[in-house]
């Protein structure tokens, strides 16, 4: 064991788990071996990563960065006082839950497809845009209500006097 590891470089759970990943990958692209969409769909998913690893990524790295730099800064606390939980996560958190809602319905946020949305289920398209921010909103408020708590869980108290 010790020699496959030192030559595979991991550990060998984590050779199986690849194993596994390429057999389950290599059934996957057997069964749309036969499709008539499987072109259209191997090119949405290489313009997604694309666009993921060329535009999205470097954009909220940077974003990310900027503030982690404001809040990082204003969460430091003077020895004497107990520590303050940090607002990153909070941002954070309801930030990534929103972007992946408006990833996963942004043609419907958009307005784009409400003819194949009504052929293919015989509904009407219902406006996702207020939707979209409405739970936008509750994601933010809740986020910033759970860190409002935790402030006041560590504030410090002061004695009677």
């Amino acid at each position: 064991m010790g020699e496959l590891r030192r030559r595979y470089g991991a550990a060998p759970w984590h050779l199986l788990l690849l194993l596994g990943c390429f057999t389950v990958t290599g059934w996957i692209v057997l069964r749309l071996a036969g499709e008539p969409t499987a072109v259209r769909m191997l090119l949405w998913f290489l313009g997604a990563v694309i666009a993921h690893d060329l535009v999205l990524f470097p954009a909220y790295a940077a974003v990310d960065r900027g503030l982690r730099a404001a809040l990082v800064h204003r969460d430091r606390t003077a020895a004497d006082r107990p520590p303050v939980p940090s607002a990153l996560n909070h941002v954070r958190v309801p930030a990534l839950a929103a972007g992946l809602l408006l990833l996963v319905h942004l043609p419907g946020v958009l307005g784009l497809g409400d003819d194949t949305y009504e052929a293919a289920t015989g509904l009407a398209p219902r406006p996702l845009l207020g939707r979209w921010l409405a739970v936008t909103g509750v994601l933010f408020a809740a986020s910033a209500l759970l860190y409002g708590l935790r402030r006041l869980r560590r504030a410090p108290t002061r004695p009677p006097g």
